[in-house]
């Protein structure tokens, strides 16, 4: 379908929130239908650092993708190899049969950061062409569909905790259960209101350690470990920690929340010592030493960590970090919040 006349009418422009999460790996199917007696759940937050895609006109019989960190691209429609860096991008276009189109996406969070960014941009970059066909946004389905687009062209097992979250936004858990036909999750919004999620702000901290992160390399090694049967039980405990933390958080025990953290990213850095490199143990070893707990983004090996505890706790871990960034040229604390919203319509 020819996209150039529509957007030559009105731009599309839409933004979705990124996040950080605790029992990831969770989310995929390789992990939570075997252990689905046990309810699997995976804990998140948006943050406000979003991103943005709008869509642009171009030329008949071509699609272009543009994103900060990333070598601009064009292809001929259904000649884009998706194994290329933007490759995800180029294979939401074909699903929509979609040409005379440029997908620009902007991000406010460092690029490979493991705040979910790829994902995002697949639930905006979905929700966009949704809206220029005049389709309902409907949050749910775009994020099914985004994460099974990505699942198709990955060449990995794929989660879709990171599709929910931009899609709702908020603090939630995600339980992970097979339906009648098809997989399903439950969403459970672990604050009632927003005074609540505003107030949670000031017991989180989140931080870039300026080495980007390679998701695929532990993912893999994780996945490979549970189907060989080696780290059955180690997941099994995350599965019990998750479902912990969870209640902690909700009942604004962060000193208990950050205990169930910290042994939750230790389980991890007993099977993968990678997941966090040699400023990120550093990073750890000062959360645990101030009474926070602290754990990588996403699939950590590089990237992001943050950290969970009681005000005063984090107040004075920010201090700490903000000493061990500096070693790093490109490494900071994030200046971010909680992000209510999911889907906007720019």
């Amino acid at each position: 379908m020819n996209f150039k006349k529509i957007l030559e009418k009105n731009y599309i422009k839409i933004s979705v929130p990124c996040r950080v999460d605790l029992g990831g790996t969770l989310d995929i199917s390789t992990f939570y239908l075997p252990l689905h007696y046990l309810s699997p759940s995976s804990f998140n937050i948006a943050l406000d650092l979003r991103t943005k895609v709008t869509l642009l006109p171009w030329e008949e019989g071509y699609v272009k993708v543009s994103s900060k960190g990333f070598e601009s691209a064009v292809f001929k429609k259904d000649e884009a190899p998706f194994n290329h860096p933007m490759g995800l991008m180029f294979a939401l276009a074909n699903y929509f049969d979609a040409h005379g189109v440029h997908i620009k996406i902007e991000s406010s969070s460092p690029p490979r950061s493991a705040l979910g960014g790829s994902s995002s941009a697949a639930v905006a970059i979905i929700s966009a062409f949704y809206k220029a066909l005049g389709k309902e946004i409907n949050p749910e389905q775009i994020a099914w569909l985004a994460h099974y687009i990505e699942s198709s062209v990955a060449g990995v097992p794929c989660g879709m905790q990171d599709q929910l979250a931009s899609a709702f936004g908020g603090v939630n858990q995600w339980i992970w259960k097979m339906g009648e036909k098809y997989p399903e999750f439950e969403r459970i919004p672990v604050f009632e209101n927003e005074v609540e999620i505003k107030a949670f702000n000031s017991n989180i901290l989140i931080a870039y350690c300026g080495i980007p992160h390679v998701s695929k390399d532990i993912n893999k090694q994780w996945v490979e470990s549970f189907v060989r049967g080696e780290t059955r039980l180690v997941f099994k405990k995350i599965v019990d920690l998750t479902k912990e933390f969870s209640k902690a958080v909700k009942s604004k025990n962060f000193r208990q929340a950050a205990k169930l953290m910290n042994q939750e990213t230790k389980l991890r850095l007993e099977m993968t010592p990678d997941v966090l490199d040699k400023a990120g143990k550093k990073m750890f070893e000062k959360a645990i030493n101030c009474g926070c707990g602290a754990r990588f983004t996403g699939a950590g090996g590089g990237g992001c960590l943050w950290a969970i505890g009681e005000t005063l706790d984090i107040k004075n871990l920010k201090f700490f970090w903000q000493e061990i960034l500096t070693l790093v040229e490109t490494a900071k604390i994030l200046d971010t919040k909680i992000e209510t919203n999911g889907i906007i319509i720019c």
